[in-house]
């Protein structure tokens, strides 16, 4: 047995690790005569919460599954083994003129994992979430193996993305490539005097990038509450950066241990945020950056969710329509007023969803939070903001999710009775499931 937890580091299970080298030997897993317990497949354990972990039950370890195909130059198309990294598909690209379509905040995310949590980056409004970018999927389920596309088995296609795992184990996608001519980006950061400023900002421009991204500051209230720093960007043309040949840097620095309990408090975060807001430009145009620092800047720390302490974090990730955009600054006002402090707040803006009914991004907002474990009126605040979110027509993302109240589930994902019936047709035994799944009843009650 083995202790597991999300990146945010609460709520360690005991669970087997099984290391499947062929399909074969994966579908065995699935099979009747596999291992009791339950089953769910695990990549690098960056979900913050528990969706990567089954209590008592089988983790699948895909790193076997590593294969890199040939790009297809006419397509810009590639198939990747579903243990594959962002990072090691990165290297193994860059040099040949290619960035990935779609990157979340770090590059240790695998290709299985990607498509399970549907990954969105500061490109969404532009380019949709990841499995937009999926041409097929090979898929292990309890039923059988199989080779899933928009057009053969859509359901299921969309099920799988955003899926949280519970439909079958990827072991291979081919997905579309994006084209670039260096791997360095050009930059555009302002600075902005409060929450409103940044939010016109991003509303009247941001159609003008294909990368938009907001630091704001969730420790301050009245005429500064949510002021922030403004990052927006292109990847560079070949005569302003250099030619695609640059990997990605590793990390520089390591957090070697728990920092002591109580290090990021509301004193330490309010400081910290307040040399950031100064730190930054009122203005800079036409900057370059290299695409480790741009899209990734948290992997030149390793073990950086260690800063958190022993009792860890977590990370409360919130989307709401257009129409419902002051509740952002609501649930700002909120998190103020409880003293819980947060000490990294990433603001977006989503362009429209796709058909995925348990894909988290929908046109409008998204907003993440960071937040240590311990302040006693954390649980209060965030069933406070579960409320608010869910009357705005909002919702949560499951990949980072580590308390949501059950009884919202429904109402923030209102296609889940379509997912549950595709998950029950692959899944008719619920081989697969998860401390996600069970905290939540995500494939809800069994039928007669």
């Amino acid at each position: 047995m083995e202790r597991l937890t999300g990146w945010g580091r609460t709520m360690a299970v005991q669970a087997e690790r099984a290391t499947p080298s062929t399909t074969d030997e994966l579908a065995d897993l699935l099979s009747p005569t596999g291992p009791g317990h339950g089953v769910i497949a695990r990549g690098l354990g960056r979900s913050y919460g528990d969706p990567a972990q089954v209590a008592g039950g089988t983790v699948v370890d895909l790193s076997a599954f590593s294969a890199i195909s040939a790009v297809d130059e006419r397509t810009h198309a590639i198939t990747v083994g579903a243990g594959v990294s962002i990072d090691t598909l990165l290297h193994h690209i860059l040099p040949l003129g290619y960035f990935v379509p779609v990157t979340p905040g770090t590059r240790q995310v695998t290709i299985g994992g990607a498509i399970a949590a549907d990954i969105h980056g500061k490109n969404h409004h532009v380019d949709g979430s990841f499995a937009s970018h999926v041409v097929s999927m090979d898929l292990v389920t309890p039923v059988g193996v199989m080779t899933v596309t928009r057009d053969r088995d859509p359901e299921l296609f969309w099920a799988t993305a955003g899926g949280m795992g519970l439909t079958g184990i990827v072991t291979a996608a081919t997905i579309t490539l994006l084209p670039i001519a260096s791997t360095m980006v050009s930059v555009d950061t302002t600075r902005h005097r409060n929450l409103d400023e940044v939010m016109a900002a991003m509303v009247d421009g941001d159609h003008r990038y294909r990368y938009s991204v907001a630091w704001v500051d969730c420790m301050t209230s009245g005429a500064t509450m949510g002021r922030g720093v403004l990052t927006r960007g292109d990847h560079a043309p070949a005569d302003r950066g250099r030619p695609p040949t640059t990997i990605p840097t590793g990390a520089s620095v390591a957090v070697p241990f728990n920092a002591p309990p109580g290090l990021l408090n509301r004193l330490s975060i309010t400081a910290f945020n307040e040399a950031w807001f100064r730190a930054a430009p009122k203005e800079r145009l036409g900057g370059i950056e290299s695409i480790s620092t741009f899209f990734h800047p948290l992997d030149g720390v390793a073990n950086w969710n260690r800063l958190y302490g022993p009792r860890g974090f977590v990370q409360y990730q919130f989307a709401v329509p257009d129409a419902a955009s002051a509740t952002v600054a609501t649930a700002i006002e909120r998190l103020a007023a409880s003293k819980v402090p947060s000490f990294l707040a990433v603001l977006k803006r989503f362009g429209a969803g796709n058909r995925g009914p348990l894909s988290f991004p929908t046109a409008g907002w998204t907003l993440a939070l960071d937040l240590p474990v311990g302040p006693p009126a954390l649980p209060a605040v965030l069933d406070d903001l579960d409320d608010l979110i869910a009357a705005a027509g909002g919702r949560i993302y499951l990949a980072k999710d580590a308390r949501l109240n059950p009884a919202h589930l429904e109402t923030m994902y209102p296609a889940l009775a379509e997912f549950r019936r595709v998950a029950d047709r692959v899944d008719p035994e619920r081989r697969l499931t998860s401390d996600l799944d069970r905290r939540l009843n995500v494939r809800g009650p069994r039928h007669a």
